[in-house]
């Protein structure tokens, strides 16, 4: 299950305790705080702490040159500008801090974005659960043949069944090594008091990488735009973008202003290279182009007709 026991109750003590302060606070935001989103089939996102909003953003550009508060329309206004013109540093005055429960192959590839404070259970003090991620049948689906990094046609029939029981066989036959190894209950009691069980940091390593870990995430509202802007693109792998897809939710909430700024210069943007550029303006004059005219490799121009909507 997303939640044991005893998380469903501190959840729900948290949920319940309402502090008075003085600092900024996003109603939006606040209804969700502490809430366990879904995702994948054991996995969640959740909100546990967070620092300022889009007002935040607007007095870091600001307090240069002393300005006072401004329309909200000014605001928004601002912060598209800051997000067109890649003005990085106001973004960094919000945080926010995740609890995050995914699983392992997922959590080594969002670990590549060093930009973020991170502290992850560790299964040398801790026995991970019995939890491990086992794809929809919609997700099954063989090598591209076009892209190294990437999925090609979905696997049928017999295929996406034998490949459905291999994935859960060989995670129960582990972990059930794994708890054989440790002979210790969850209280760390020996199941068989009659022999040595094996340490904890040593066991471990016969876990598969689709079992589930957990980590708190916390970075700045800069940082976190950049993540989803590669997790929560339609060509990052399935598994990382729907928690990506879930975050992105959480932003639209947290600060609605940067969030508009952010899908429309960024996510549903594009950037051009020089020659990109001079191709777009001769286009615009009425020339027609070819590759061989363009002075772009194949793979840019194929990406550059993909961003006008034209075929290659």
């Amino acid at each position: 299950m997303p939640l044991n026991e005893d998380q469903q109750t501190e959840i729900a003590a948290l949920r319940q305790a309402s502090t008075p302060t003085r600092r900024a606070t996003v109603p939006a935001l606040e209804e969700i705080l502490y809430d366990a989103l879904p995702v994948l089939d054991h996995g969640f996102v959740r909100v546990v702490d967070y620092m300022g909003d889009d007002a935040a953003v607007v007095q870091a550009a600001r307090v240069s040159y002393g300005r006072g508060t401004k329309k909200v329309s000014e605001d928004k206004g601002l912060i598209q500008y800051l997000m067109r013109h890649r003005h990085s540093t106001p973004f960094e005055m919000c945080e926010i801090k995740f609890h995050v429960k995914l699983p392992i192959f997922v959590a080594r590839q969002w670990i590549r974005h060093r930009t973020a404070n991170v502290n992850e259970i560790s299964a040398r003090y801790s026995i991970l659960d019995n939890e491990f991620y086992i794809p929809a049948p919609a997700q099954l689906a063989a090598q591209s043949a076009v892209n190294r990094q990437g999925r090609g046609n979905t696997l049928e029939g017999d295929d996406a069944k034998r490949v459905m029981a291999l994935l859960r066989e060989d995670a129960e036959r582990a972990y059930g090594h794994y708890a054989e190894m440790l002979n210790e209950d969850e209280t760390g009691k020996p199941v068989d008091p009659s022999r040595a069980g094996l340490a904890r940091e040593l066991a471990r390593m016969n876990l598969s990488l689709n079992f589930y870990t957990q980590w708190y995430w916390k970075t700045d509202l800069h940082n976190f735009m950049n993540f989803l802007s590669l997790r929560a693109d339609p060509h990052a792998q399935y598994e990382i973008r729907v928690y990506a897809d879930a975050m992105l939710g959480v932003l639209d909430r947290w600060c609605p202003a940067s969030a508009e700024a952010f899908r429309q210069y960024r996510m549903g943007g594009a950037t051009l290279s020089s020659a990109g550029l001079a191709v777009v303006r001769r286009l615009l004059a009425g020339e027609a182009v070819t590759q061989d005219q363009s002075g772009m490799g194949k793979r840019e121009w194929t990406e550059l007709q993909a961003t006008l909507g034209r075929n290659a």
